[in-house]
């Protein structure tokens, strides 16, 4: 496995094509003018040890030297021992709902951005848990399996909409089955399923799920999302609002958020019902349960040994400017009777 110690230089090889366009667009600056000064042959005879053909390979000796030292200075890595690490953690998967109610600004910028917020910066407190996510409208989706890569589970949770799910409805129990399907088999502890909702379940009995979660070792918290006031759900076109979504006859729709719902189901669930606001921490009070837990034993395969490659990069880029530095700009006086670099 190779890696880069230093990996924030690499931003400087974004200075290599500027550099070839800049060399190109000084030797088209530098044709024009000898054209204008005279004669390209009458030009040659004047100047007869003027080799365009030598400029061309040091630039490209110097250009590739820099590509190298700047590699060099990133320090590449190459992993050399592989060990399996033993790791305690817990397994957790959140149920997120993305039905249409949750682009309701009742939290601010909308209940579904806010959710995805605060579950991004409960992944960066995550150490040796794995995370998964489920979508959740009229039905079901595993998004994210059961992982540790927490990039990957943030690079996912940005893709969230809702327009993910194409039914629409709030199937909750469908969630919550779809989650303890989603975790490894014969477990009895050291799994979570954290439901984040406004609570309209309409579709399924998600007491029940939970319910059953619980008596398999699960424990299931809730989240809720938005104001029990309720307020309509914009419509934007291009970022612009352009009204408030309707019903079949014509009535604004009201999404209010259902916390007896999330209750009875976190009840039901051995958790915690938890209402959401605009500070955005309602996920610091879950991970304190949830850090309390037993934890489980699982291995990690992970390098746990790295050697330094460095050297030969910075070597073939000494290596590179020291042929540039042989290498005289003007003609050969022997190659230039036989017309070798002859333009």
């Amino acid at each position: 496995m190779i890696r880069f110690a230093h990996s924030e230089y690499l931003i400087f090889l974004s200075l290599l094509p500027i550099l070839l366009i800049l060399f190109w667009w000084s030797k088209q600056r530098q044709k024009s003018f000898l054209e204008k000064f005279g004669d390209s042959r009458l030009i040659k005879i004047l100047i007869p040890s003027r080799s365009l053909y030598k400029q061309n390979i040091k630039f490209f000796l110097v250009w590739l030297a820099l590509g190298f030292l700047i590699l060099g200075i990133a320090n590449p890595q190459i992993g050399t021992k592989l060990e399996e690490v033993k790791r305690e953690g817990v397994d957790i998967m959140i149920a997120l709902d993305v039905s249409n109610s949750m682009k309701a600004e009742d939290i601010r910028p909308n209940r579904l951005e806010s959710a995805k917020q605060e579950i991004g910066k409960m992944i960066d407190k995550f150490q040796n848990d794995r995370i998964g996510i489920v979508v959740f409208g009229g039905e079901s989706y595993l998004q994210l399996p059961l992982t540790m890569d927490y990039s990957a589970a943030k690079l996912m949770l940005s893709t969230i909409d809702v327009d993910i799910v194409p039914i629409p409805g709030t199937a909750i129990g469908s969630a919550i089955k779809l989650a303890m399907s989603s975790f490894a088999a014969g477990e009895k502890k050291h799994k979570v399923i954290i439901v984040i909702s406004d609570g309209e379940n309409h579709e399924d009995d998600a007491i029940s799920a939970a319910k059953e979660a619980f008596e398999s070792g699960v424990i299931v918290h809730t989240i809720g999302m938005g104001s029990p006031d309720g307020v309509p759900i914009p419509v934007y076109d291009n970022n612009i609002l352009t009204g408030y979504r309707k019903d079949k006859d014509g009535n604004t729709v009201i999404t209010k958020l259902d916390e007896q719902t999330l209750r009875l189901i976190a009840d039901a669930g051995g958790g915690v019902y938890i209402r959401a606001t605009n500070q955005q921490d309602e996920l610091d009070s879950i991970l304190k349960h949830i850090q309390s837990m037993e934890k489980k034993e699982f291995g990690a395969k992970v390098f746990t040994e790295y050697e330094d490659r460095f050297q030969y990069l910075i070597i073939v880029s000494l290596f590179l400017l020291l042929i540039d530095l042989l290498i005289s700009e003007k003609k050969n006086k022997l190659f230039t009777r036989w017309s070798v670099f002859r333009n």
